[in-house]
């Protein structure tokens, strides 16, 4: 079938990682054509790299050789550039958060259903490799079943200096970070929403969040700790996660970490107190070394397609999207009712 030809509309960091790094790799599927930003600076980048230059959203908009754009704007944006969008025949791909609201996202979809155009939100972290190992060690119970996880992301940098520090943009970390480590989190355990407990961080002294924390309860009894930090001169682990026969941590992105499985031997003895400070435990007392065992971690594989190719089967075949519209919803009605916890407190 033919290439689906894109324009970008946002030329900045994600607008141009998505030209040059991720379509790229699907260029027999999926080809831009051109981009769009109010920026001339931005415009002229676009030209040198032998990009077309829309000089306006109405010119992307008015060609008919593009059939489908990528919006890589700031968060306030996405609604109404979306709705234009599909209402001018594209399908539409939108960088997340998809909007400000639940409600910019139903009106969003009404019109995607109106139209009958295509419209996907890039929750890309879903193909991170840390998460796909997690993934697998909770679908096969390689430590036995996971009930409690610890997602985190922490770094010393502050809230990148851009709009990302004005609410009215959508700004703040719950926003910027929390779409994707939730994201992830719904995605993964296939449960009801049991309770959220949440904390925004503001000791940055801006008007939106540098940080949070969240807990959350699952109906099934898994519980997780999700948390965003942008003050963190040392990090806690990616991730850290508990099985009834084990324990898994990874400690970042380059997949350093390990995992110890019980042995299940039943020949083992009992461990002896040690010392501990100024008194002695048993209970924190290392295992023998016949209860336990190190394993390896599995090999980081997506049994589901690249974003992209998905996007073009869904486009061109009617396949149905890895990245669905009301999974979508569900996490920003999670991200509503943590702003909404952390204003009552």
């Amino acid at each position: 079938m033919s290439i689906i030809n894109l324009a970008v509309i946002g030329y900045g960091g994600m607008g141009s990682y998505h030209t040059h790094h991720l379509i790229p790799t699907e260029q027999d599927r999926v080809r831009v054509v051109g981009t769009y930003d109010i920026s001339g600076e931005r415009r002229q980048l676009s030209k040198d790299k032998g990009l077309e230059a829309y000089e306006s959203l109405e010119d992307v908009l008015n060609d008919s050789n593009i059939e489908a754009v990528l919006v890589a704007t700031p968060n306030d944006s996405h609604k109404e550039i979306a709705i234009q969008a599909l209402r001018a025949g594209k399908h539409v791909i939108c960088e997340k958060p998809v909007a400000m609201s639940t409600q910019e996202l139903d009106d969003i979809l009404a019109v995607a259903e109106e139209t009958g155009k295509v419209f996907m939100v890039h929750q890309n972290r879903r193909w991170d490799p840390d998460f796909l190992i997690i993934r697998e060690l909770y679908q096969k119970k390689t430590i036995g079943s996971l009930f409690q996880l610890e997602s985190r992301v922490q770094g010393a940098n502050g809230i990148p200096g851009d709009w990302r520090h004005l609410q009215q943009h959508g700004g703040g970390m719950l926003l910027d970070w929390g779409v994707h480590l939730l994201d992830q989190l719904l995605w993964l355990i296939d449960s009801p929403i049991k309770s959220v407990q949440a904390d925004l961080s503001f000791i940055l002294g801006d008007e939106v969040d540098d940080g949070f924390m969240s807990y959350i309860t699952f109906e099934n009894g898994v519980r997780a700790l999700v948390e965003v930090g942008t003050t963190n001169y040392t990090k806690l682990p990616r991730w850290y996660v508990k099985g009834l026969e084990g324990t898994a941590k990874i400690d970042d992105w380059d997949l350093s970490g390990e995992i110890i499985a019980a042995t299940g031997r039943e020949d083992v003895q009992a461990p002896a107190p040690i010392q501990a400070g100024v008194g002695l435990t048993k209970t924190m007392a290392p295992p023998s070394e016949e209860a336990t065992e190190k394993l390896t971690f599995p090999e980081p594989k997506a049994e589901y397609a690249p974003f992209y190719q998905n996007f073009y089967e869904v486009v061109r075949e009617g396949a149905e999207p890895i990245v669905k519209n009301h999974e979508v919803r569900k996490v920003m009605q999670l991200i509503e009712q943590i702003f909404s916890i952390t204003q009552k407190g």
